[in-house]
């Protein structure tokens, strides 16, 4: 018998609807609550849970669904400013947490959450999808296993769609994402981290907003987001990272790519394809040897959610940290980690200027 595990979810919109879906292909996984003030957002999570909406309570906030008693785990995926605000009744009930990113939109509330989740007896996990997808995850393993040789250069390319539509239209402001440096691209800085096995030392990002939103107006306010940016990322091992983002080309064929080039080879991978294509050093004039391999994903994990299957793979592993059967693999400090590259890069931007990781405390 697989032990079951009682889940409530905070924040009922897309990606909480995602997590449901996923969460019900889980073994031993069963959602018991589900807290959101607003009632159309309520509605799209019991519309997720299909059949298994009978008997699953509804609350209008995290304080209700923690002193319930009627979960052992909870997910996160609220609007980013409200995560702390959200957290805190949940770190005092002692459950097992698993808060989406970022993991919030200050640095002080992301070193609060650090201080709240070491202190914690229970399982924090910052949800960090992308390492997750089967593709990304075999690349890395590729990458740390030495196929490349000695690791100097990463570049990861993010080519996609706008911003959706939120409840309230939150994520059009800074103030309430943290910036799409932090917003978006802390899934990136989180794989550089992971990736490089370094930490940044120093930041350059030159971005802005240049074509999606412009004429957008929200109580006379216009948004503030940026839209596409290159970013450069030092690390302390002397390996160089690079975030190639635009949100104004969904066209693609391929909406990431990520490549690591060392000392005797280049390694790429391309999602949704799944490719993985190796390219060794040949020297000059010789015949290319490039190798090139497809990553399956599990159809029933594809279809469960948006992100190329990494929700159901994370899933997998957080469920068995809730029972004790594995580690916490993505941290509340890794969590932290990203904000503050994200913030740099936000700073950067801005100010037009290279920020040191020291500045911020790092």
């Amino acid at each position: 018998m697989v032990e079951q595990v009682r889940y409530g979810l905070v924040g009922t919109g897309m990606m909480g609807a995602e997590h449901i879906t996923n969460l019900a292909i889980t073994p031993g996984a069963v959602v018991t609550a589900i807290a959101d003030p607003v009632e159309t957002s309520l509605g799209w999570a019991l519309m997720a849970l299909g059949d298994k909406a009978e008997g699953v309570k509804a609350f209008s906030d995290s304080a209700a669904l923690a002193q319930s008693g009627l979960v052992d785990a909870v997910i996160v995926a609220s609007p980013n400013h409200t995560h702390r605000r959200v957290l805190e009744p949940l770190f005092d009930a002692g459950l097992a947490i698993l808060c989406e990113k970022p993991l919030a939109t200050t640095l002080e509330d992301a070193r609060w959450v650090v201080e709240q989740a070491e202190a914690s007896s229970r399982p924090f996990w910052t949800a960090m999808e992308y390492r997750y997808m089967p593709p990304a995850a075999a690349f890395i393993d590729q990458v740390h296993g030495g196929r490349v040789g000695k690791l100097q250069m990463l570049s990861i390319r993010e080519h996609r769609f706008p911003f959706l539509p939120k409840v309230g239209d939150w994520n059009r402001f800074s103030r309430n994402t943290g910036g799409t440096m932090v917003e978006k691209c802390c899934h990136f800085f989180d794989l550089m981290r992971l990736i490089v096995q370094s930490e940044a030392v120093r930041v350059y990002c030159s971005g802005a907003m240049d074509v999606n939103h412009l004429d957008e107006r929200y109580d006379g306010q216009t948004p503030d987001i940026i839209d596409n940016s290159f970013t450069t990322v030092d690390f302390a091992n002397g390996v160089r990272a690079l975030l190639d983002l635009s949100m104004f080309a969904e066209g693609a064929e391929n909406q990431e790519e990520v490549t690591a080039v060392g000392d005797k080879a280049r390694l790429d991978v391309l999602i949704p394809e799944g490719a993985l294509v190796y390219s060794p050093r040949v020297g000059f004039l010789n015949p290319k040897q490039v190798e090139r391999s497809v990553v399956e994903v599990d159809r029933q994990a594809l279809q469960a959610g948006s992100h190329h299957g990494s929700t159901f793979y994370q899933h997998q592993r957080f469920i068995a940290a809730v029972r004790g059967e594995g580690p916490v693999e993505v941290s509340a400090r890794d969590g932290l980690m990203a904000v503050a590259i994200g913030t740099a890069a936000e700073i950067s931007a801005r100010e037009h200027r290279v920020v040191e990781m020291a500045e911020l405390g790092f």
